[in-house]
């Protein structure tokens, strides 16, 4: 599998997975031929500036794209057009519009594309979308997921224009995946400087509610802590997670019902390593695609109504 990775920033999340494997061939792409090379050598890629190639070499079977979220959309359909198979980082677009078009494009090539809703392969997110499906605990009444960072990653915007798209679209997918669309949706927000702030979004649906809230608040030893409660009419389960720049999280998790709290077993799983496998078995035919773009879509089109009423105009 011969992969053309675009991005040297975050796209180091995604190369310290390809590194570990030895089934993958991959070249990675940026604009600065000092920084990309650099980055390059440090997992033991080849370095390439000239993006046209990695549309144009019919030799990449893969195009990873690591870009700002306005350039998802448009070098998706681009790489499709060339016959390759697309990952793209989240969000997959920036309006509906975009959104529909690619799930449009996909769903009309004989290509696969992936989004990298990422959260749905931490083990603790999947016994909470299994206690949902089976009623393990009752029915869901009330969701709250939260997430509180410091500036991890220098250089990175992590302010109030930013953080509904770049932050919490995640959070709301889970909630998406465990409530459905809410009937209403309330945000409020705080920003502290132009790269930090906070948003929480309050969304009611019919006999639940759910609460999402991100924050860019954080001094340097407090890292990234995250996590959500989850509380069903006979019970209650508790993640609680930390993280570094590597995207690997350490979590907990917690059931409390009538007969007591324990400590569930969760397999261990790192989230961009669990997401990358997944898209190489399905390029080998062993697995079905789980993060397809019509599968985001619902989660993007909630992401965009907390975005708007946080940066109307925008």
């Amino acid at each position: 599998m011969k992969i053309a990775l675009l991005g040297t920033s975050f796209g180091q999340a995604h190369a310290a997975v390809y590194a570990a494997r030895d089934d993958v061939d991959v070249v990675m792409f940026g604009r600065d031929p000092d920084r990309t090379a650099k980055v390059a050598e440090q997992f033991g890629f080849t370095a390439c500036t000239d993006l046209d190639t990695a549309f144009s070499d019919a030799s990449f079977d893969l195009v990873d794209l690591c870009l700002p979220t306005p350039l998802h959309t448009p070098m998706a359909l681009r790489a499709l057009s060339e016959g390759k198979h697309v990952l793209t980082e989240l969000p997959m677009a920036v309006s509906m519009a975009e959104g529909r078009s690619l799930v449009a494009a996909a769903e009309e090539s004989d290509r696969h594309v992936f989004v990298d809703m990422f959260e749905r392969f931490v083990p603790a997110n999947r016994v909470l979308d299994d206690a949902v499906r089976d009623g393990t605990y009752g029915r869901l009444e009330e969701l709250t997921c939260w997430s509180a960072t410091a500036p991890l990653w220098p250089g990175a915007c992590l302010g109030v224009q930013v953080l509904p798209m770049e932050a919490m679209h995640s959070d709301l997918d889970l909630i998406t995946r465990a409530l459905g669309t809410p009937r209403e949706v309330h945000v409020t927000a705080v920003e502290r400087d132009t790269d930090s702030g906070a948003v929480e979004a309050v969304m009611a649906f019919d006999g639940a509610i759910a609460r999402s809230s991100v924050s860019s608040l954080r001094p340097m030893p407090w890292g990234g802590r995250g996590g959500w409660t989850a509380a069903f009419t006979d019970g209650v389960l508790e993640s609680v997670s930390t993280m570094g720049y590597d995207g690997k999280p350490v979590t907990t998790l917690t059931a409390c019902t009538a007969d007591g709290t324990r400590e569930v077993d969760l397999e261990p799983a790192d989230q961009y390593t669990a997401m990358i496998n997944h898209v190489l078995a399905v390029l080998a035919g062993e697995a079905d695609n789980l993060i397809t773009p019509a599968g985001a879509l619902e989660a993007l089109e909630l992401t965009l109504r907390v975005h708007h009423q946080v940066n109307p105009g925008r």
